[in-house]
């Protein structure tokens, strides 16, 4: 056995153990107890962080759908979203209800947009608020596109990384939850997902919250969808707390079968507090 010199002097004796350190600051035992909270709290948010993905859609993609899609992508806990619109072209208004300004889909850019009718007449687009939803929606995506282009399972990484706000969580190409914002919009929602084929299998809920086409009801039908969105995604979340997660996203399991189950009654107690927002709601594939 190796004999340590520095022990010669002590015989046998053990030495005395080193003094206990001070007690912490009151300050410092504070900021512990505070760190130690804040990771439990980011332990249970990360246990709470699923989020459902969302599809908004209007006739031009312009107005009402860009302000739902700015509150579902911009809240404090922000969904993935994309965002549509359904009609043959891109219609704003023009200086007479005979000369509208019209796009096409999927080619021309709001920042384009707004250059255009800024150069045309700025005080007529500034006065009806055109230039302003402009502003808003190139900040949002680079343009509008149109539902019956989308092709559900098709990439969509050039949306993440032109900076499309709510891109992240749809790079795959698929939503959980398709809300609409007039009747038409939903019915030509409907058709085009049954003339697509259910490619994917996979379930979607479509619902439709009829927002009148101004400025002013677009701001209180978003912040209506966004409350819808997080009574839907709550639901998920507990569900797949309380179920087994297994074929949730191919819309089979415990989990995934009593979340469908309660859309119709979620819906139900979201319209309780909307009523002047009247609602649609089917169960439809992708």
């Amino acid at each position: 056995m190796a004999h340590d010199p520095r022990l010669a002097s002590a015989g046998t004796a053990t030495p005395d153990p080193p003094p206990p350190p001070p007690p912490p600051p009151a300050e410092t035992a504070m900021s512990v107890v505070a760190e130690t909270r804040a990771a439990d709290d980011a332990v249970a948010a990360q246990s709470d962080s699923y989020k459902l993905r969302f599809c908004t859609v209007c006739a031009s993609n312009q107005n009402r759908s860009m302000e739902a899609h700015l509150r579902l992508s911009t809240a404090p806990a922000p969904f993935p979203v994309i965002s549509f619109g359904t009609g043959s072209l891109v219609r704003l208004p023009g200086p007479s209800i005979t000369q509208p300004n019209v796009y096409h889909f999927n080619s021309t850019s709001y920042a384009q947009m707004y250059d255009e009718l800024l150069a045309k007449d700025e005080r007529l687009y500034r006065n009806n608020g055109l230039l302003t939803m402009l502003e808003r929606n190139r900040n949002l995506k680079w343009g509008p596109e149109r539902f019956q282009d989308w092709v559900p399972g098709m990439p969509r990484i050039d949306h993440v990384s032109k900076g499309d706000k709510g891109a992240l969580g749809t790079e795959g190409g698929v939503v959980d939850v398709i809300i609409t914002c007039e009747e038409r919009c939903w019915d030509a929602v409907v058709d085009d997902l049954m003339n697509k084929g259910s490619t994917l299998n996979r379930p979607v809920h479509v619902f439709n919250v009829d927002i009148k086409d101004n400025h002013e009801e677009a701001l209180v039908g978003g912040k209506a969808i966004l409350e819808l969105a997080n009574r839907l995604n709550a639901a998920a979340v507990q569900e797949r707390k309380t179920n087994d997660q297994t074929g949730w996203e191919n819309g089979t399991g415990d989990a995934r079968r009593s979340f469908d189950e309660k859309v119709p009654q979620i819906l139900g107690e979201w319209q309780e507090k909307w009523p002047n927002l009247p609602a649609l709601w089917t169960l439809a594939w992708l």
